[in-house]
């Protein structure tokens, strides 16, 4: 590496009028000389699946390195050194306990606080801090945004959406507090504002798109910033600093394509400003925002749900025109099974496009999937029983060399799912005294 006196802060910004763009960890921003190279942030993100799966086409028949790939998760066998498959856990604060129906209310709010949520469609709700505000509350200061919540799927959090309880409970996962439940961002043109832009949120739509017509692109506007940086950096640097632009870029032309297109869904339902019409592209759009939220650690904690649960999408794309919720009551029909079964690769396979991007984008001495912990899964395993345990969920990265992928660890049944978060956390040098209901942290993420 080429070495100079010159020391770029990890703050760095290209400030421009309106925004000021973040930069991925370069080498000029570590000293130039002695020092060693700064810790890197490690990052943590929940990827939430609806409707449960079909478990028997998502979990391998053997434990440890040689297990099997099955179909659900056979679009992930090229991430087979990355990721674990992790079987046996359980979110029992998902079942009834007394309260009757409710499953998919219960599941997601349940699934990162570890608290049974009280029974109500009113606005006397009440859960507990999710797994993922604990952590960002102590990132607070430390990144633009403490955390980032994301979705891909309506997320009104009024009325009343699952026998007897609010939609609060079934549209989001995350949690600031017992009574504060923080609904998704499900706007790709607006999550891309809050990472870079300083767009007044409050306006309405019609007075946003007016003022977008006079907004230059983001990059534009810090084009002058961008030159001179470029003369201050070594040709590695320069290659980052272009790679991460040129990615901001391409984010932007999507959004920008997906807001000029004026067709609809479904007939008489207008198209959402900025999202695009294809699911796939959608949720790869949102994976990618993601990426570079992570690569200029504007936020090292993100939740996505892939849909809401009871989430009644169709997926047409795969050869399932039914609606998915509906669909993952089967009754153990073959052809209700096979067609879940499809939803849930599907999923799989968005995902394995999320996971891809993440070992190829460059961070520090490796990569960003070094550097992050990623928890693919959701709060039901069997969608006709309404099963609470044995949930389907899988770990990907290695959280900067404390976890060992590669492996399929089966644990005793009704170990709380928040115990691994707490496991997690510790990874972090969060070390809070519980989650939720968890009385311990999971073994053998380490290998030890």
């Amino acid at each position: 590496m080429f070495v100079t006196r010159k020391h770029l802060s990890r703050r760095t910004l290209l400030g421009g009028a309106g925004a000021a763009i973040a930069l991925p960890f370069l080498d000029a921003m570590t000293p130039a000389f002695g020092a060693s190279k700064p810790a890197l942030a490690v990052r943590l993100a929940f990827v939430y699946i609806p409707n449960g799966a079909v478990m028997e086409d998502w979990t391998p028949k053997a434990a440890g390195r040689n297990y099997a790939f099955t179909p659900i998760l056979k679009p992930l066998e090229a991430h087979r050194d990355d990721m674990l498959v992790l079987t046996g856990l359980a979110d029992q604060n998902g079942n009834a306990l007394g309260d009757g129906g409710g499953d998919h209310a219960r599941a997601a709010a349940s699934f990162l606080t570890g608290v049974h949520p009280k029974k109500t469609a009113g606005s006397d709700i009440r859960s507990g801090i999710s797994a993922d505000q604990i952590v960002a509350k102590h990132m607070t200061g430390a990144t633009r945004l403490s955390s980032l919540e994301l979705g891909c799927d309506d997320s009104r959090l009024v009325g009343s959406c699952d026998t007897g309880y609010s939609c609060a409970y079934t549209n989001t996962i995350c949690w600031r507090g017992p009574t504060s439940p923080l609904p998704p961002e499900t706007n790709p043109r607006l999550v891309f504002e809050r990472l870079f832009g300083t767009e007044d949120y409050s306006v309405d739509p019609a007075t946003r798109a007016r003022r977008a017509e006079y907004r230059k692109s983001i990059l534009d506007m810090a084009r002058d910033r961008t030159l001179k940086l470029m003369g201050d950096i070594g040709p590695s640097d320069k290659r980052k600093v272009d790679e991460y632009l040129y990615a901001i870029r391409e984010i932007e032309k999507r959004i920008a394509m997906a807001e000029s297109d004026n067709r609809t869904i479904t007939p008489s339902v207008e198209k959402p400003t900025g999202i695009p019409i294809a699911f796939a592209d959608y949720m790869k759009l949102m994976y990618d925002l993601q990426i570079i939220a992570f690569q200029a650690d504007l936020t090292r904690v993100t939740t996505t749900m892939v849909g809401r649960e009871g989430s009644v999408r169709v997926y047409p794309e795969v050869g399932v025109p039914d609606p998915h919720h509906p669909l993952s009551h089967h009754r153990d029909v073959p052809a209700s099974l096979a067609k879940l079964s499809k939803i849930n690769t599907f999923h799989a396979e968005l995902f394995s496009y999320f996971v891809a991007k993440l070992k190829s984008t460059p961070d520090g001495d490796g990569t960003l999937l070094d550097h992050s912990m990623i928890l693919y899964g959701g709060g039901i395993s069997d969608s006709n029983k309404h099963l609470h345990e044995n949930l389907p969920l899988l770990l990907f990265g290695r959280g900067d060399g404390s976890i060992k992928p590669g492996r399929h660890i089966v644990y005793e049944k009704e170990v709380p799912v928040t115990n691994l978060y707490l496991t997690l956390m510790g990874h972090m040098g969060i070390r809070p005294e519980s989650v939720g209901d968890s009385n311990g942290k999971v073994e053998f993420l380490s290998e030890v």
